[in-house]
């Protein structure tokens, strides 16, 4: 019997990322040392005044049973004061604030609950898979935003308002990008708000690394933009701040009628994270906040290492503003390939693992992405691996 074609299955394509890994667990077999920047998977551990509140609450049996699908009180009260505190955004704790198992389950979650099938979605493209495959995989089509300089933004989602049928029902932004590193400011985001007001159209706004940046301006929020929270939704997670990937604490905020779209939907799929997680999640957000300023200099100095160093090697690489990412268009002797075949390379040759940009839409296709999640001695190796990589004839 043959597999059958599930209809959202056929809907994704190969996962790119897939092959890569799959090359690199196979030279880690053969004992080759692999210096991997390829997936953003936070090295540091988690603070331990963290951890030692989920231990303290764990210990209690009663946080043992089910939780609260929208998030424990607790939890949703120490968001809205971290928006308050970090971008003068007042939120309504019981209707404009929800928990969700990390931003990447929150955006997936929303698409479910808002998308009919035949919907059009504007996404950017190269973006983070999970923007656009969401709603793919929700039954949606996505029309793509090609990269274009920020004064061109509105313009662009314009023509594809206009040109698409029917007429968008949402726009995803996300700054500090993921791939692209990129930061927005303020005016930037009152020219969205202003269109998606006069369009009737939602913003989903993505700022998971809005704590990891290298410039004296933190990146600001779309919500700090006046009647911005008639039209958008903001999803924020607590595991590149705090390095707490596995823990699987995200957010959403924002417009009550999608916070409350998404709670809907929710409330039929989980019962939220484990409560001691939660209670660890506050104990990050309202606890000290020196541990996220000393992650965030650990990322800058990876970074000056690492573009720095390969600059001397020969591959020139803008320097990110944020984000624990470089995006890296390919060096000039090799744009005649892919950003596959180039991955595939570079692993041979140089033993240094990338993500090939082609995996987050077809316009990153000239381009890897590097994440910073190595220390600065294997960085300064896999500077002399590429050097040498890239002088060989």
């Amino acid at each position: 019997m043959s597999d059958p074609e599930f209809h959202r299955i056929r809907r994704l394509p190969p996962y790119v990322f897939a092959e890569v890994n799959r090359l690199k667990a196979a030279a880690r077999a053969a004992g080759r040392d692999v210096i991997d920047f390829g997936m953003g998977n936070p090295d540091q551990p988690t603070p331990p005044h963290i951890v030692q509140k989920l231990i303290e609450t764990v210990q209690d049996p009663r946080t043992h049973r089910y939780s609260n699908s929208k998030g424990i009180p607790g939890l949703r009260k120490a968001i809205a004061g971290y928006y308050s505190r970090r971008f003068d955004v007042d939120l309504d704790v019981e209707n404009e604030v929800i928990v969700t198992l990390g931003s990447k389950e929150g955006l997936a979650n929303l698409a479910q609950a808002i998308t009919s099938p035949g919907d059009v979605v504007l996404a950017p493209n190269p973006s983070y898979p999970i923007h656009a495959f969401g709603f793919i995989i929700a039954g949606a089509s996505v029309r793509h935003i090609p990269p274009c300089s920020p004064q061109d933004f509105v313009a662009s989602v314009e023509r594809a308002w206009k040109h698409s049928v029917p007429a968008p029902i949402a726009l995803i932004v996300n700054y500090p990008s993921n791939p692209t590193a990129e930061v927005r400011d303020l005016s930037f985001y009152g020219e969205v708000v202003e269109w998606a007001r006069s369009r009737n159209i939602y913003v989903l706004s993505d700022v998971a690394y809005s704590e990891i940046y290298f410039d004296d301006v933190p990146p600001p929020s779309i919500l700090q933009i006046p009647g911005a929270k008639d039209v958008c939704i903001e999803f924020g997670s607590l595991s590149k701040t705090y390095s707490m990937p596995g823990w699987r604490v995200g957010y959403a905020v924002g417009a009550r009628k999608l916070v409350n779209a998404l709670g809907r939907v929710k409330s039929y799929l989980d019962y939220g994270a484990f409560t001691p997680i939660q209670v660890a999640a506050i104990a990050a957000l309202n606890g000290p906040q020196d541990c996220v300023e000393d992650l965030r200099q650990l990322y800058k100095k990876r970074r000056d290492v690492l573009i720095e160093g390969l600059a001397g090697a020969g591959w020139d690489i803008p320097s990110p503003p944020a984000s624990m990412f470089a995006w890296a268009p390919l060096p000039e002797r090799y744009r005649h390939l892919t950003s596959l075949e180039f991955s595939k390379l570079i692993l041979e040759k140089a033993n240094v693992a990338v993500a090939p940009g082609i995996g987050f839409g077809e316009y990153g296709d000239t381009h890897v992405r590097l994440a910073l999640v190595e220390n600065v001695d294997r960085i300064r190796q896999a500077v002399r691996n590429v050097k040498q990589f890239l002088q060989e004839e």
